[in-house]
């Protein structure tokens, strides 16, 4: 990062300190920076060297409400014409209007607003500035609106760094379509777009790099607060379409969306129960508990995490690859949970799972996998031959300020992956090994286990061995918490479910 981007990172970082001591919080200042950045890089590409039509469009009666017309303006007149800018923009269709969906002017001292305009985003020249360099900021804002509310923004951001690693292994090309359905901020769009640029830029031609700017990804986010982010987080690298490649507001879990991918790369919310999602007369988004009815499912049930896993076997298309984050009770569930992992096993080839350590997500109690897998055609024999097991959670201890997670950690997975031949690989566990974190399992192990239980750990735990091996009384804390956590979750669902 050059001296020139470190300033604008502290600058921005700095405003964010003040609106936070003027009641603000991270994830609305970055709305409002999406908003304002938005506005002012519409504004540049109408000038040279682009001079492209204006992508705001003027009211029936001709008003502007472009960055020009808040450019000029202070005090409460500024603080009108910005509010009435938001509602004419959340008015309009395309990107525009999932952008400024339900947009409101969050900022209520118009003087720190003028701050905002004059002092940070138009002194830049942000269409210029590289695509990385934008979003090293604007990531930085992410992540620190995650950290801030581990509930709100936290739930639906995963961790970069897991991201980039599973992105690694399923290397996207640029003939790829790529779909997130609970995309959040686009974290895993934005990282196979990333990686064809970087392995494949020079190479590609006219044809694929318009493929690249447009069709090349898609995202479904029901939270118009968080898609808006994930939409600015992709237009502010590089992918400039209209129609949004980010769909807001609808229940991607509803009905088959009918649109088919090559690779499907997902984290879908945690929390065990499933709702329908409806939009009430307001305009505002209601849940009712309730199970999906879909004849592409294997089975009608009201956990979320089945249901996602479900929805995506069919956004897949013919020999089209997933990776799918899921929880826990995912692996281990009777009931509808083993009839969908017999469905997933037999008609499908589940060759890969990472098991992920605590400490990860900034949701609590989150205790997590990586489930990967291929779509394969109709046929009486099962697809899946062998599973390979990772365990990255016995005996390893991450939290998130003290000892995250870095890249180097995932290093040893990926080459255990073998992404450029998986199906030449050798596994690290043996009797002379047992501490090996690598190991496979055969379909007819896996079926032959109680409810296809999938949960499978073989290492021992040191800690319960030697007390010297455990955690730092922090480390410890954390998972006790987050057990603790797991538990509660778990037996709020069953009360629920004895309740009606």
């Amino acid at each position: 990062m050059t001296n020139h981007t470190q300033q604008i990172v502290s600058r921005a970082w700095n405003y964010a300190h003040v609106l936070r001591e003027a009641g603000l919080s991270y994830l609305a200042y970055t709305e409002q920076i999406t908003f304002l950045l938005f506005l002012k890089m519409a504004d540049e590409l109408t000038e040279p060297p682009y001079n492209r039509p204006n992508l705001v469009p003027p009211d029936e009666e001709g008003n502007r409400y472009d960055w020009p017309e808040l450019l000029k303006r202070e005090g409460g007149d500024l603080e009108d014409r910005y509010r009435r800018t938001l509602e004419h923009l959340s008015r309009q269709r395309g990107m525009l209007g999932e952008i400024f969906r339900r947009a409101r002017p969050e900022i209520q001292n118009p003087a720190l607003l003028r701050r905002l305009i004059a002092d940070l985003i138009d002194t830049e020249s942000w269409t210029r500035m590289q695509a990385d360099v934008k979003g090293d900021i604007y990531e930085g804002l992410l992540a620190k609106s995650a950290e801030e509310s581990p509930k709100g923004a936290g739930q639906y951001f995963t961790p970069r760094e897991l991201i980039k690693a599973i992105v690694d292994v399923m290397r996207p090309g640029p003939q790829d379509t790529v779909c997130d359905p609970a995309c959040g901020t686009g974290g895993f769009l934005l990282a196979a777009l990333d990686y064809v640029l970087k392995n494949h830029g020079s190479e590609l031609d006219p044809d694929e790099k318009t493929h690249m700017q447009g069709s090349f990804v898609r995202g479904w986010d029901y939270v118009p607060n968080v898609a808006r982010l994930g939409i600015m987080n992709l237009y502010l690298h590089g992918v400039s379409t209209d129609p949004s490649p980010i769909t807001s507001g609808l229940d991607s879990l509803a009905s088959d969306p009918r649109e088919r991918f090559s690779m499907v790369l997902t984290n879908p919310p945690f929390g065990k129960k499933s709702s329908i999602t409806i939009v009430n007369e307001e305009g505002e988004l209601n849940k009712e508990d309730q199970a999906y009815s879909r004849q592409d499912f294997w089975v009608s049930t009201k956990n979320k995490q089945l249901n996602f896993v479900q929805h995506v076997k069919t956004l897949l298309d013919m020999n089209g690859r997933c990776a799918i984050v899921v929880p826990d009770n995912v692996l281990f569930e009777g009931g509808a949970g083993e009839t969908v992992r017999r469905k997933l096993l037999h008609n499908f080839d589940v060759h890969t799972l990472l098991r992920l350590p605590t400490g990860l997500f900034y949701a609590q109690g989150v205790k997590a996998n990586v489930l990967f897998f291929d779509k394969r055609p109709a046929r009486e024999a099962p697809w899946t031959e062998r599973l390979w097991v990772y365990d990255l959670r016995t005996n390893m201890h991450f939290t998130l300020k003290t000892n995250p997670l870095k890249r180097p950690d995932l290093d040893e997975f990926v080459a255990c992956y073998r992404p450029e031949n998986r199906h030449d690989r050798k596994p690290t566990w043996s009797e002379g090994n047992p501490g090996g974190c690598w190991r496979a399992y055969s379909y007819d192990e896996l079926v032959k286990r109680d409810k296809a239980n999938l949960d499978i750990f073989w290492i021992r735990d040191r800690s319960l061995e030697d007390s010297d091996d455990l955690p730092e009384p922090d480390v410890l804390a954390q998972e006790i918490a987050e057990d603790l956590q797991t538990a509660l979750t778990q037996f709020s669902a069953i009360a629920e479910e004895l309740k009606g």
